[in-house]
């Protein structure tokens, strides 16, 4: 047995147990699921955690209505197959009652407006912890994060005033109003999330393996001109590159990577090798330094 793949056997292990106690310490948990490679890896650990039984909450996708077809296409199809309730809510429905206005310019992006409808749809539904997959090798912000992350009445993280999680205490008491972020695979890196789903043979989006795209390059990164979402200059010159992506959220603020990695093995390999983070390839992190520690005490996932 490799040295991998007792590493990422460890960490299936606290993983499981971290959903266990979600569902021994709290009443209305939801998987907050977007068809991206971590929520994958949570859905597959969730399956483990309760077989054989059937995962015992939805799934819940806040849809910027700026996804990759790809991914949308697998997060219906995957719920479908699992035979889970698939709870979708969209931020153009905030965008359409003017509760929240859409950025305009080279760099607007909806990724910061799925804040408003996340915190809607938790007092929607009454859902007292939402399950993640954010990990601390991601962002600073998100290193600096619990497992059990204690959210306020209006949603907001306060970095200052966290619980100690000594010995893998979980400690789940909330308030009234109060609201957790739990986040099972905090403590993997992403080549331990590439490294289970080749160890599990686990399906995800062909959009992760390289292919023909038609892009165009912004200051240094390179963009999708497959669509209208992604707003690009005249000047811009479109070209058709093979490409994959490493992170996908809102195609207006996620980059592609130059690749030939066709297969998960070569991804593996890739990663092995690459000397930038994947949230490298992420505009809205590029906002400010502390842009991910700001959406969080905003109530941002």
């Amino acid at each position: 047995m490799s040295q991998t793949t007792i590493q990422v056997d460890a960490l299936e292990s606290e993983a499981i147990y971290i959903f266990r106690e979600v569902v021994a310490q709290f009443e209305k948990p939801v998987l907050l699921f977007s068809g991206g490679k971590d929520s994958i890896t949570l859905v597959r650990l969730a399956q483990k955690a309760f077989y054989p039984a059937r995962i015992p909450f939805p799934l819940m996708h806040i849809d910027t209505g700026h996804n990759f077809p790809e991914t949308i296409e697998f997060r219906d199809r995957l719920a479908k197959e699992l035979g889970v309730e698939l709870i979708v809510r969209n931020v153009q429905d905030n965008i359409d009652s003017g509760r929240v206005k859409e950025e305009t310019g080279r760099y607007a992006s909806r990724n910061m407006l799925q804040t408003e409808t996340l915190l809607d749809a938790i007092e929607e539904f009454g859902f007292d912890a939402c399950i993640g997959g954010a990990r601390r090798d991601e962002e600073k912000a998100r290193a600096k994060e619990r497992i059990f992350s204690v959210r306020d009445d209006f949603g907001q993280w306060d970095e200052k005033n966290q619980r100690p999680e000594v010995f893998d205490m979980l400690n789940g008491r909330i308030d009234l109003g109060q609201n957790v972020r739990v986040f099972p695979i905090s403590n993997w890196t992403e080549l331990d999330v590439w490294s289970y789903i080749e160890q599990e043979e686990i399906e995800i989006p062909s959009i992760y393996f390289a292919h023909k795209r038609k892009i165009f390059v912004r200051d240094g990164m390179i963009w999708s001109a497959d669509d209208e979402v992604v707003y690009r200059d005249k000047e811009e010159v479109v070209e058709e590159r093979m490409v994959r992506f490493r992170t996908v959220g809102d195609m207006s603020c996620t980059a592609a990577v130059l690749s030939d990695a066709v297969d998960i093995a070569k991804v593996v390999e890739e990663i092995r090798d690459s000397s930038i983070s994947e949230r490298g390839a992420r505009i809205d992190d590029k906002r400010s330094e502390a842009a991910m520690e700001k959406r969080k005490q905003q109530g941002y996932f």
